[in-house]
């Protein structure tokens, strides 16, 4: 009976998390307006780790629900759109005539973006490999990406990236890329082989000392990675669309393929400018 109670018990925490995630989010606003700023990134921070935990502790603990789902959609929309858009209005665009309505475009760009991932959720006519691509940047490399010109300011001081014309532009082109038909990369879909576990857990161990001793830079770095990245993105996902044979292949096996192709590239090429054909058979 003790038992049950338990877990009975333990099956509110994801919905207990994902509202700490959502005190986190409204209280970086409240420490903006305290002219705190380094607190709030730090809270934002916090609100988009227990963002990414708590569906994994829902699916450990067997405790999926239709109201935690709403619960999370919900807290996504006030930390990742309206907590982000309030600290970078207060901190960087109180005194631009034009920075709030940009700050109401990114918040609501978010919002849109929420609402139509909860809507592919229910599709169960897409391809299996689409699952492994978001469509438009998540809303947290959203909340992230938005905080980039705060974060250059916290780390260089005032410049051309703390300028409202430079924030305005900034949080317009994340906005647009919230609601776009990039494809992004799903982490769900990054698999590590079992031999490359040690290097992962020494980019781990670097990126947290990176965190204590130089937040701002790895912050910036996060950006300028998940910005790089986007080009072989779309590349990765328009490679597999164009080939429905390998829709339900796994990831690793597609690799595979793709690295075949690309060794047996050059020397196709090279047959060409021969003038030569691949031997077949006689007529």
């Amino acid at each position: 009976m003790t038992t049950g109670a338990g877990k009975r018990s333990l099956r509110i925490l994801p919905s207990a998390t994902t509202v700490l995630a959502i005190c986190a989010g409204l209280s970086s606003v409240k420490f903006a307006l305290d002219e705190k700023p380094w607190i709030s990134l730090a809270l934002i921070g916090a609100a988009a780790i227990l963002d990414g935990i708590d569906g994994g502790i829902a699916r450990a603990l067997n405790a999926q629900s239709r109201m935690g789902a709403e619960i999370d959609s919900l807290a996504d929309a006030v930390n990742f759109g309206v907590a982000p858009a309030l600290v970078i209005y207060v901190t960087l665009l109180q005194h631009s005539q034009a920075g709030w309505i940009f700050v109401l475009l990114y918040a609501v760009c978010v919002v849109l973006r929420l609402a139509r991932f909860n809507a592919l959720l229910d599709d169960d006519t897409r391809p299996a490999y689409t699952r492994e691509f978001f469509t438009g940047m998540p809303a947290p490399c959203g909340a992230v990406g938005s905080i980039g010109p705060l974060v250059a300011m916290m780390q260089f001081g005032q410049g051309w990236w703390t300028s409202s014309w430079f924030v305005c532009v900034w949080l317009a082109a994340n906005a647009a890329l919230l609601v776009s038909r990039v494809p992004t990369l799903a982490l769900k879909a990054i698999s590590v082989p079992p031999n490359a576990a040690p290097i992962l857990l020494i980019l781990v161990a670097a990126a947290a000392a990176g965190l204590l001793l130089f937040p701002y830079v790895l912050v910036l770095l996060i950006i300028a990675g998940y910005l790089v990245l986007m080009p072989f993105t779309i590349r990765s996902q328009r490679w597999v669309a164009a080939r429905p044979e390998a829709w339900d292949a796994k990831p690793q096996q597609r690799r595979a393929v793709r690295r075949a192709a690309r060794r047996a590239a050059p020397h196709r090429r090279s047959v060409a400018r021969l003038g030569l054909r691949r031997p077949g058979p006689r007529r």
